[in-house]
């Protein structure tokens, strides 16, 4: 069964993605950024308030570029701290979302793997900075060496459908030790393309809608997605 995973910014969003019949979420702030981390507050009532539904927190104290400072690698190493200290009183599957890049367009492997060591046993996903990385089948072999759960990727290019035969080769690189999440521009219309033309098994994807002039999340699009998976299955 494909996974579907849906990006909200709060715990509106959250839960109607949640009863849209969203398997995981990815929490964000400034999603207009490209997500940022969100408010410890956020997460603890999404953790209090969600019954279902597996849960990401993005780790990036601001936007811009994936590069990370010594005092930005300090902020998100507290900020990884706090959330695994989080009371969680459903038992949902709780994990991280984090990346960093060099200048030299590889990734920052120092930086990841403390990352990595101090969320412990908290899934960590690695979030589209891989897309900036020049050679990204050496990156999958340096993800799992890291011990990374999962990687979300256009493959590189504007959209997950444009990146596919990309996305295929780092699943087939990847095999069962990494999971590769495709995401970018996925919607209703085009996700069984996608899934047929990458052979990904998971999906990640926004699914906005304007709503008293601010963005919400639209559950019918995530209800339709969600079934497009279904029969694609």
């Amino acid at each position: 069964m494909t996974t579907v995973e849906i990006c909200v910014s709060d715990v509106p969003t959250a839960l109607v993605a949640e009863a849209a019949g969203a398997d995981r979420l990815e929490l964000c702030a400034d999603l207009g950024q490209g997500g940022t981390t969100p408010s410890l507050g956020t997460v603890q009532v999404a953790l209090g308030t969600l019954r279902r539904v597996d849960v990401r927190v993005m780790v990036r104290p601001r936007g811009g570029d994936f590069r990370v400072s010594g005092i930005e690698e300090q902020v998100m190493l507290a900020d990884i701290a706090a959330i695994r200290g989080l009371p969680n009183p459903h038992g949902l599957a709780v994990g991280v979302v984090v990346g960093a890049v060099t200048d030299a367009g590889g990734l920052d492997l120092a930086v990841l793997r403390r990352l990595i060591e101090a969320a412990g046993p908290l899934p960590v996903t690695v979030h589209k900075a891989f897309d900036e990385v020049g050679d990204q089948l050496r990156a999958i072999e340096e993800l799992v060496d890291l011990g990374a759960d999962a990687v979300l990727t256009s493959g590189g290019a504007p959209s997950a459908l444009a990146g596919a035969p990309r996305i295929a080769a780092l699943r087939q690189r990847a095999g069962d030790r990494l999971r590769v999440i495709a995401g970018g521009g996925i919607r209703s219309h085009n996700v069984r393309q996608v899934l047929a033309a990458t052979g990904a098994r998971e999906v990640h994807l926004r699914a906005p809608v304007p709503r008293d002039g601010r963005e919400a999340t639209d559950g019918n699009e995530v209800r339709r997605v969600v079934d497009a998976t279904r029969a694609e299955a």
